[in-house]
């Protein structure tokens, strides 16, 4: 099977309480109490009429200001967001490197928030414990692992959460500026091992604000605005036209 993307005319709105939310207990916990406001069911509009195609090989990369709808696109494409009209179609195994605390528990382990995590990607709990010792070794947590995630710095839960979402298999590749916090040291292998999963995939979508990046690791460009794609170019091209229209 070819990989590839097709977007044709997707629309993609949610409640607003979705954007909010930071956990999946709390997020659940929200959608079924009774007690909801009227402005937690507020609709936002996210993505508008996108139509894109993405054959296998491609480098994409996502170019606009915050809120212009990136994160939305890579959600949907991951399937994370379920579209309101249109249709997605997606040829390929997805492994995304998105909103890397999205699924974690602050309550729980950082062993067992693993297991959270895993379920969340789409792994059964006997995959999850297979790759639990690899995971564990890559984030270098020491004793740290067993401990509530809640006593954890924000550098140790990207550390973590950077260690489950790599670990996971898959031909397209969606990535959202992920790794922002830790040492050195484990900066160093965080880049090098998203060099390797860059290499290895079939489909790369990068959204990005560093443009230096962009440059080095894509292809082709895709500039958004108000949710809408209003560009589709080579990325060279892409890069410009950004900078023209929306960095002044």
């Amino acid at each position: 099977m070819t990989n590839a993307i097709r977007l044709r005319n997707v629309n993609l709105h949610y409640a607003s309480v979705a954007f909010r939310e930071r956990s999946l207990k709390s997020l659940f916990a929200t959608w079924f109490s009774q007690s909801r406001t009227k402005r937690d069911l507020t609709d936002i509009h996210a993505l508008k009429d996108i139509t894109v195609h993405v054959k296998q090989g491609e480098r994409i990369g996502l170019l606009g200001h915050n809120g212009a709808g990136k994160s939305s696109f890579l959600k949907m494409v991951a399937g994370l967001y379920p579209i309101s009209s249109g249709s997605r179609d997606v040829r390929g195994t997805i492994r995304s490197m998105l909103d890397l605390s999205l699924g974690f528990e602050p309550d729980a382990t950082g062993r067992e928030n693993i297991l959270y995590r895993g379920l969340l990607l789409g792994l059964s709990p006997r995959a999850m414990r297979s790759m639990e010792a690899e995971i564990v070794e890559f984030a270098d947590l020491g004793e740290f692992i067993d401990y509530p995630l809640k006593t954890y710095s924000v550098g140790m839960q990207v550390r973590l959460a950077f260690a489950i979402s790599t670990s996971v298999g898959g031909d397209i590749l969606l990535l959202d500026e992920v790794v922002g916090a830790g040492d050195a040291r484990f900066m160093g292998k965080a880049r090098a091992r998203i060099m390797n999963l860059v290499e290895q995939s079939e489909i790369m979508i990068l959204a990005s604000h560093d443009l230096t990046t962009l440059r080095q690791l894509c292809q082709r460009g895709l500039v958004l605005a108000d949710g809408h794609i209003v560009l589709d170019a080579p990325i060279e091209r892409a890069i410009e036209f950004y900078e023209e229209k929306f960095s002044k």
